[in-house]
């Protein structure tokens, strides 16, 4: 697949003029972008999942470059469609209305939540920052301590509570996963403190970082449209943490570390997450969908991580947009997803 900056730029910010007209004037353009991101993309990858390409993969200053006009045009997209969702454009209950609030959600629990995952990573300060500043602004800053410090530990453990269950539904596991990461979230900034001398109500407190920016945001929510706009914000962040908690549930969906001869887990390895080929949908969520990298080389830059092939890693049977919205419906997931596990399981 190309690995350009050209083509990530390319795929991940076509849909913003539309959605930022469809913010302002409404008519046709937000379900011109809906339908990118949802049919044509599903389409494209169902067809042509894999696409070669010979060119150097973008250099780290160009995948940061990216990460942080994502997260500018994140922060101007979230405001304008509150302000038209809450009464200013077209409203959330009109065509146009219904259509931007799903094209810029898909955006935000994506794109935006895609490119936080990778920048809470990183070793440098500024960059590790935006990430966290990225999940605040959806109300999710609690995931800027899970990501490092819980999930890319204890991944495939019965102490990781964003590992599904072989057999847990996703309605099952909701509402685990989200109390779950609240409370590792907390355990995590209470045991990091437990050796500083600081009082736990100082700024540097990561925990109150994420309380404040929850607070900022919803006011500042307020202020750009009223208590329309605090409803319709609650609304987008619900819907973008609802698409970053199916992701989490897709992509380790009954895969365990065993234990070795001294009763610990295994190293965490390219097995224990689930992969997906689809080159368009992986340009899409900045290669959120080649997993297994993600958790061997986590503050790597997104645009060269690897792909291993069908048969080495356990590989999604659609691209991981579609596996998110065939987990909404239980039943149709056993029948996808569990003899696909079991398959890899004999293999």
């Amino acid at each position: 697949m190309p690995r350009s900056f050209l083509a990530f730029a390319v795929v991940t910010l076509l849909p913003l003029p539309l959605l930022l007209a469809g913010a302002l004037f409404g008519g046709w353009a937000p379900w011109l972008a809906l339908a990118y991101v949802t049919l044509v993309m599903a389409g494209i990858d169902e067809f042509q999942p894999a696409l070669s390409y010979d060119g150097e993969a973008a250099e780290q200053d160009e995948a940061d470059l990216l990460s942080q006009m994502l997260a500018g045009t994140h922060l101007v997209l979230l405001l304008i469609t509150i302000w038209s969702l809450a009464g200013g454009g077209p409203g959330l209950f009109s065509l146009s209305g219904i259509a931007l609030f799903l094209g810029a959600g898909l955006f935000f629990g994506q794109v935006s939540a895609s490119n936080a995952a990778s920048l809470v990573h990183r070793q440098e300060p500024q960059m590790r920052m935006l990430g966290k500043a990225l999940y605040i602004s959806l109300l999710s800053g609690h995931r800027a301590t899970v990501e490092p410090y819980v999930h890319h530990v204890y991944v495939g453990t019965k102490h990781d509570p964003m590992t599904s269950h072989e057999g847990e539904s996703l309605w099952q596991y909701l509402p685990r996963a989200l109390l779950g990461g609240l409370r590792t979230a907390a355990k995590v900034e209470k045991h990091r403190r437990a050796s500083s001398d600081l009082p736990i109500w100082h700024l540097s407190n990561p925990l109150l970082q994420y309380a404040g920016g929850a607070v900022t945001m919803l006011l500042a929510a307020l202020l750009v449209a009223g208590p329309g706009g605090l409803v319709v914000f609650i609304l987008l962040c619900a819907f973008a943490q609802l698409q970053m908690t199916i992701r989490d549930y897709v992509q380790h969906h009954g895969l365990t570390r065993a234990l070795d001869a001294n009763g610990q887990y295994v190293a965490v390895n390219a097995t224990h997450s689930w992969n997906a080929p689809h080159w368009l949908s992986a340009l899409w969520m900045l290669n959120a969908t080649r997993h297994s990298d993600h958790h061997a080389n986590p503050a790597g830059p997104y645009t060269q991580r690897a792909a291993p092939p069908r048969g080495e890693v356990p590989t999604l049977p659609h691209s991981l947009p579609v596996m998110a919205g065939i987990a909404l419906h239980p039943p149709t997931w056993r029948k996808v997803m569990e003899p696909h596990l079991e398959a890899w399981r004999d293999a």
